[in-house]
């Protein structure tokens, strides 16, 4: 190695040491069996297609318009090898995807965050919207849900050194990051009404504040904290348990459609045949070490 080489190394190592390893990259998903278990999704016969508008507009077009992400490691992430997007959220949408159209593969995405997943719905940009989406009273005032499919409570994340944070009774006093247009600011409102709560539009400019000690927590989704602890190297831990009301995730449709009758009569199929626990087990449990797959929530 030349001493222009060696000199150009060293500077990338101490970059990488001065902006810490906290959110680096972790544990792969299993994208063969993703892709096996995709592909092996039911298909819905011509009459159960017809027995839904929602259904049929989207397989008279031909493509499914979905608002996701492409950055959630456990639930949507896109592999940019080979261009696909996979994950719990992503692997739900493309088995609806080759429900109505026969192909898991023909959706077109929309990349959404929290704060803009109602206007998407509400402008006819999507068919609807798979990104860890809480039902709550007054999203459903807007708009529709489909679901519940998943649960979550919230969660508290903190640098791994951190020793005084050991619960969300702790936070009174700190500095505590949450993302705008989430349940997380009315949740802190709730149960710990003295922290200093900054407000982030996305999920990684919060991680970013934590990781440059901006923050002295984060609080968001239990599941989303799980997500970035899957990604990192264990300079971050979860302070104490879930806390706060049962956080229930649906699949976010237009007001009044008639999609929500047609997925939980798709989510109940998949539930019943084993493939929505298989999901959980390739896209999360094995991510994350856990070998005890929940129970789907109670569909209506």
């Amino acid at each position: 190695m030349s001493i222009k080489s060696l000199l150009k190394s060293t500077v990338a190592a101490l970059a990488v040491a001065a902006s810490g390893t906290l959110f680096a990259q972790g544990t792969p998903l299993d994208a063969a069996a993703f892709d096996a278990l995709v592909a092996q999704g039911p298909v819905a016969d011509a009459a159960t297609i017809a027995s839904s508008t929602w259904a049929t507009k989207i397989k008279q077009a031909g493509t499914l318009r979905l608002g996701g992400t492409q950055t959630s490691n456990l639930f949507s992430l896109l592999n940019e090898k080979d261009g696909r997007i996979r994950g719990f959220d992503a692997g739900l949408a493309q088995l609806i995807t080759r429900y109505i159209l026969g192909d898991a593969t023909r959706y077109q995405l929309t990349q959404v965050n929290s704060s803009t997943r109602e206007q998407v719905l509400l402008n006819d940009q999507v068919d609807m919207v798979f990104a860890t989406y809480s039902i709550t009273p007054a999203r459903a005032e807007k708009i529709s849900f489909a679901g519940p499919y998943y649960t979550s409570q919230a969660g508290v994340l903190v640098k791994a050194n951190n020793k005084a944070i050991q619960s969300y009774g702790d936070l009174g006093g700190k500095k505590v990051a949450t993302q705008a247009g989430s349940t997380g600011p009315a949740i802190l409102a709730q149960h710990t009404p003295k922290a200093a709560v900054q407000e982030f539009q996305t999920h990684q400019e919060a991680l970013d504040a934590l990781r440059q000690g901006r923050v002295d927590a984060y609080v968001t989704d239990h599941t989303l904290l799980l997500n970035a602890l899957s990604l990192g190297s264990g300079d971050a831990k979860l302070a104490g348990t879930p806390f706060g009301a049962q956080d229930p995730y649906g699949i976010g449709l237009p007001k009044g459609s008639d999609g929500v009758a047609f997925i939980n009569a798709f989510l109940k199929k998949i539930e019943a045949d084993g493939t929505w626990a298989k999901l959980w087990t390739v896209s999360i449990g094995q991510r994350t070490g856990s070998t005890a797959v929940p129970t789907p929530p109670a569909l209506p």
